[in-house]
């Protein structure tokens, strides 16, 4: 009786109403995109991000924009932090953290073009071997690109 009564409430309720309900519930978090992109000699592309935790060193990625489309943010981020094209785009695999709240899409994918650092974000990049990643590269980076490399 009472999810009836409720059921009635909230669908004669009005549209903004029912808005505000549901984000007031809702969980709010953030999604970014992530890309293991290789090169044609097979090699997987780190860049060395001033904001990053640790060294910097990891794969290319960011936030995506309100209403924007996956594939669409993480091709932004390229170009606006390295300028690169990128082809063969598949979703690799997607992870959510508790802290702070977050969902991210992995991405595999080819570069198409050569890439060159061109935000103030980036203090370098370079081309590495999968089996021959940098020493200093954090763990949980390696095992994303394992991962990430392993499903294709």
């Amino acid at each position: 009786m009472l999810k009836s009564v409720l059921g009635v409430l909230w669908r004669g309720a009005p549209a903004r109403a029912r808005r505000w309900g549901v984000w007031f519930v809702e969980p709010r978090f953030t999604v970014t995109v992530a890309a293991v992109i290789q090169n044609e000699a097979g090699q997987v592309l780190l860049l060395k991000h001033v904001f990053r935790k640790g060294n910097g060193w990891g794969i290319p990625g960011g936030f995506i924009g309100a209403g924007e489309n996956p594939q669409d943010a993480l091709r932004r981020e390229l170009c606006e932090e390295v300028n690169l094209e990128i082809k063969d785009l598949e979703i690799a695999f997607a992870r959510t953290f508790k802290r702070p709240q977050q969902v991210e899409i992995v991405y595999r994918c080819r570069a198409a073009g050569k890439a060159e650092p061109q935000s103030i974000e980036i203090n370098a990049l370079a081309w590495f071997d999968p089996e021959n990643l940098p020493a200093d590269l954090p763990r949980e980076q390696h095992k994303l690109i394992e991962r990430a490399l392993e499903t294709s």
